[in-house]
């Protein structure tokens, strides 16, 4: 007994020993800079010059900043409507995946492929489909006889066209999918085939609340890195125009870098990590109306 007690002791201590790094990159490159970051959201902080501590300013400077607000609803928009598309098109691509055809693993590859692209290679690709003269989607439209489009140069398409950009790169969200199709017990498809229910019966009894806590976790997801885009802004639009893609970290890396207000950016990104905090916090909270966990018994 007192050997399999040093055998643990033992393997706690190896254990510990190789979660230093880890810990020690989390406290240096994560917590350390977060801290640093709330401290100097209550400073006035231009680059090269000398903090000055002036308590909440900053956060009250903020009500007042037409800025903020339209990044914030810019970003607001994009969210709303990116992450409902984004999970339409994944869902209903992971479960033609999960049906049994051939070359299968090559259509999963190539409905993948998009996900592997650069970010930069794929805003300056879109720029080209999005080109009012020359781009793919126009010329498309113009050989359907159908009115081409400005795009993200027009100020009301601008955010909706990146809506649509966003279900490019939907390859992870589409794996999770699968990954839950499969996972989905064959004995409930049958049991409503036995019932006499059809393909629809299937879906919207078994499939729909076996994915529920997938569904829910991509949405969390979702919500979370749409309310930090920042590539579309910065490649393609500059936050125009007519500040129409003026993102909210767009906003912030202006302020911050070339603005110098390192004080004020400071305190947007806190903002912004109250914000995604309790937009979160209201998912999990709404999640026990509708997300059924089997293994838990229910929702």
């Amino acid at each position: 007994m007192a050997a399999l007690s040093g055998q643990r002791r033992l393997e706690r201590r190896w254990g510990l020993l190789m979660a230093v790094p880890a810990i020690l990159g989390f406290v240096i490159f994560t917590a350390g800079p977060m801290v640093a970051s709330l401290g100097l959201s209550l400073t006035d902080w231009q680059v090269g010059g000398t903090p000055s501590f002036i308590g909440t300013e900053n956060y009250t400077a903020l009500a007042d900043d037409e800025l903020f607000w339209k990044s914030l609803s810019a970003t607001t928009y994009y969210t709303l409507g990116a992450v409902p598309l984004s999970l339409i098109v994944a869902f209903v691509v992971a479960m033609l995946l999960n049906q049994r055809v051939r070359g299968l693993p090559v259509w999963r590859t190539i409905f993948y492929l998009p996900t592997l692209v650069p970010a930069i290679a794929n805003v300056v690709l879109w720029i080209w489909i999005f080109n009012p003269d020359f781009g793919l989607l126009n010329s498309l439209l113009r050989q359907g006889g159908l009115p081409a489009g400005m795009w993200i140069y027009d100020e009301d398409m601008a955010v909706p066209s990146l809506i649509i950009m966003s279900t490019w790169a939907f390859g992870n969200t589409m794996v999770i999918f699968l990954a839950g199709l499969q996972g989905v017990p064959q004995h409930l498809y049958e049991a409503v085939s036995v019932d006499g229910g059809g393909p629809w019966h299937r879906f919207r009894h078994v499939t729909v609340p076996m994915m529920t806590p997938t569904i829910f976790y991509n949405l969390v997801v979702g919500v979370i890195g749409t309310f930090q885009v920042f590539n579309q802004a910065y490649v393609m639009t500059e936050g125009g125009p007519n500040n129409a893609t003026l993102f909210y970290v767009y906003y912030l890396f202006r302020k911050a870098f070339r603005e110098s207000e390192m004080g004020y950016a400071s305190a947007l990104a806190w903002v912004l990590f109250m914000i995604i905090m309790v937009v979160t916090f209201l998912l999990f909270r709404n999640a026990r109306r509708w997300v059924y966990y089997e293994m838990a018994g229910g929702r």
